[in-house]
């Protein structure tokens, strides 16, 4: 150890020399590869794009279905749980509305509101998240009660608390969904970002004073990139979960507006009579969902071969 390290008070990190500045310089040089590498396996992961190709899909469909609808998808045209044919492709509900041109419009809600509560629990969660892994101490600690109390309300237990006080505004339920999801990000990405906090680069970084928003932008979030990415297939897939279950019981998207998760609710009693009125619907928030685990799943799969490398 050089003379000028050992000069450094006890408890602060050494302050390296330009030579061994340049070393670790060096050395992470791989790990920008490593990086550039996870990305470049992840979008070329054919899960992945099985997952990306599902939800683009169904999301598109969603937005512009209802400029395909045959029927109009408030009125009725027939009979109760009429079966498929005279122009209903997949019959009628329980009222004798077209029920293919309700799944067509049926998901535009859910399009837009799980993709933005998914966005913006990550982002959210991810600042908690390494604003705790990096400042430590109090700031940790409170960060991370904060995220204990929001995680002993469930998130439906929540979401029926304040729909019944404030009313079913697409608004709102996002919130409310972005509440329930913030904490498992929160602590997934403190646990992926305190080895990076730990590393030379990042204690000698703070010792010599350099603001710790630079180093969370540009040091510690592009080193926990992959843990991101699916983090985001996962919230997805739990955001469609919750907003379909809040429309299920009657707590979401209000009659006569089409919706898959409300429209398993309406056509539940007609089952046995009528099954594609429940089945159509069910089967478009499977996909949705589905779409998510396979981003979430082939991610996780891209980060664990790359890093036993």
């Amino acid at each position: 150890m050089t003379e000028q390290n050992e000069a450094v008070p006890a408890g602060m990190p050494p302050v390296l020399s330009t030579a061994e500045l340049a070393a670790e310089a060096v050395a992470a040089e791989p790990e920008q590869r490593r990086r550039s590498r996870v990305l470049t396996r992840f979008l070329a992961s054919g899960q992945v794009r099985w997952g990306i190709g599902i939800v683009i899909f169904t999301a598109l469909l969603a937005v512009f279905g209802g400029f395909l609808a045959p029927h109009s998808v408030t009125e009725p045209i027939a009979t109760p749980y009429a079966p498929p044919g005279d122009g209903l492709l997949l019959g009628s509900d329980q009222i004798g509305r077209d029920v293919f041109s309700r799944v067509l419009a049926g998901g535009v809600y859910l399009a837009w509101m799980a993709p933005l509560s998914a966005v913006l629990s990550v982002i959210i969660g991810a600042a908690v998240g390494m604003l705790a892994a990096y400042y430590r101490g109090w700031t940790e600690i409170i960060l991370m009660r904060l995220m204990d109390v929001l995680l002993a309300f469930p998130g439906m237990l929540l979401a029926l608390m304040f729909v019944s006080v404030f009313g079913p505004t697409p608004t709102l339920l996002v919130l409310l969904v972005v509440l329930s999801l913030i904490p498992g990000v929160a602590r997934v990405i403190r646990g992926a970002a305190t080895p990076i906090c730990e590393r030379e680069f990042v204690l000698w970084a703070r010792s010599v004073g350099i603001p710790g928003r630079k180093m969370l932008v540009r040091e510690i979030l592009p080193n926990i990139t992959s843990p991101l990415l699916v983090e985001l297939g996962v919230r997805l897939m739990w955001a469609v979960g919750i907003l379909a279950s809040i429309s299920f019981i009657g707590y979401g998207i209000q009659p006569p507006t089409p919706d898959w998760g409300l429209m398993v609710s309406e056509n539940r009693t007609g089952l046995t009579t009528q099954p594609l009125a429940v089945l159509a619907p069910i089967v478009m928030i499977v996909l949705f969902t589905v779409g998510g685990n396979l981003i979430a799943e082939g991610g996780a799969r891209v980060i664990a071969r790359t890093e036993g490398k």
